[in-house]
């Protein structure tokens, strides 16, 4: 017996070598095989203008772009991005062909409260996601979207606004020019807009958080990015009829038969003084700024002109889409919307305005619409034609923009944010 065993003993010292052999094979293949993958998805780009949903990816590629340097602040409000929806518990699942909707705030409370209660009257808005981007972190705000249980809710911060860095880029430095000072008499930085003045953070934050958000929204949340319909886009000083939801269902779906031109379906005229025409028909028109939706496929030809919307002089991002991202598309961009309105903006007071609540932007404190029983049921028919308002006013192509947005800072943190979910490197892309 014991002459037996000394060969069995070799026989499973060898076994276990061999084993430890194998292992560490595979596992420098796999090495090899990740290293590969991400050399080919860092370096080897596709054509400029071609960038398809192959080549984003819903992680953030700041790594890769030269973003500022977050502060404190900054980074705590990125990390609350990467948190869940509230109120998952209530509303599980989420209809299957439900529009997310978009509501984007800076600091308003009492406009915000307007538009959350109306929200709560909408009708099927338990069936969707209704994600706040806020522009800036102020806590009134954050406590009225926290108190929301009618639908899930997502908060999301722009970590990059100007109203969270008060003593650098984007926000204000301590060398920056101010108004039209001359750069180089005063040695401070900065290059002015076309009519000679220098940056405003509290101006260039309207287009840096839309632009942020239409990126964040499309590319960078897990929660949006399988969702493949529209998306709705609102904004604080908007009241939403309780058949907005279940109008826009309801042009969604005729959009492609009614209207294959129209980028859009609308809640509401491109004139925000109109409610409509009354008439029995569906209405396409330029698109407005006033609930307006969109799907994936829209949002890529507006992405490729990045450098479009980023270079114009501008601070308005409307402004710029009429004036310069819309006319670059080659033909008419419509929007498809019913003939009364589903939504109206109520404020008196510009986006940085009416801050705090002894500054009231409403009238005696309240809003006083006259939503009547039409407004509160879908009253949008499948069988109307539709009317072309093919000559507008407004904004259009040749516009030299009103300023605001002449800074080579913004324009470059501009482009970094049409690049920071890209996993390949997009330097030349724009």
């Amino acid at each position: 017996m014991a002459t037996n065993k000394k060969p069995h003993l070799k026989i499973a010292a060898f076994r276990r070598f061999l084993s430890i052999v194998v292992i560490t094979l595979l596992g420098v293949l796999l090495l090899i095989f990740l290293l590969g993958t991400n050399s080919t998805s860092i370096f080897n780009s596709g054509p400029s203008d071609e960038i398809d949903e192959d080549s984003y990816s819903y992680s953030h590629s700041r790594g890769k772009i030269d973003l500022p340097k977050q502060n404190k602040l900054s980074i705590q409000l990125e990390k609350r991005n990467q948190l869940p929806p509230r109120n998952v518990d209530l509303y599980p699942s989420l209809a299957k062909d439900h529009i997310t909707i978009v509501l984007y705030v800076h600091n308003r409370p009492q406009y915000l409260r307007v538009a959350v209660e109306s929200l709560s009257q909408v009708v099927g808005i338990s069936e969707t996601l209704l994600i706040v981007s806020h522009d800036g972190n102020f806590e009134e705000m954050n406590k009225i979207v926290e108190k929301i249980k009618f639908c899930q809710v997502k908060q999301i911060f722009a970590p990059y606004s100007p109203h969270i860095f008060h003593k650098s880029f984007p926000g204000v430095s301590t060398n920056d020019c101010k108004d039209k000072d001359d750069a180089a008499k005063k040695h401070c930085k900065g290059s002015p807009d076309q009519y000679g003045n220098h940056r405003s953070p509290k101006i260039v934050s309207l287009k840096h958080h839309w632009w942020w958000m239409m990126n964040t929204v499309w590319d960078g949340l897990k929660e949006t990015q399988g969702h493949s319909g529209h998306v709705l886009f609102i904004e604080e000083d908007h009241f939403i009829f309780p058949n907005a939801y279940r109008n826009l269902q309801i042009l969604t779906e005729l959009k492609p038969h009614k209207c294959p031109d129209c980028y859009a379906a609308n809640l509401a005229p491109l004139d925000v003084n109109s409610r409509g025409e009354g008439w029995d028909i569906l209405v396409a028109e330029k698109m407005g700024n006033v609930g307006y939706s969109f799907n994936r496929t829209v949002w890529r030809k507006i992405h490729k002109k990045a450098r479009e919307f980023c270079f114009f002089d501008d601070y308005n991002w409307d402004i710029t889409m009429w004036a310069t991202v819309y006319p670059s598309f080659g033909g008419s961009v419509y929007t498809l919307r019913g003939p009364r309105t589903s939504a109206v903006h109520f404020g008196k007071c510009g986006l940085h305005q009416g801050q705090g609540e002894n500054n009231a932007c409403i009238d005696n404190g309240v809003v006083k619409l006259d939503v009547q029983e039409i407004d509160k049921v879908a009253n949008i028919k499948s069988e109307w034609e539709v009317h072309v308002h093919k000559l507008q006013s407004g904004y259009k192509a040749g516009f030299k923009g009103w300023g605001g947005w002449g800074d080579e800072r913004d324009r470059q943190l501009c482009l970094n944010f049409a690049r920071m979910y890209h996993a390949i490197d997009t330097a030349s892309t724009f």
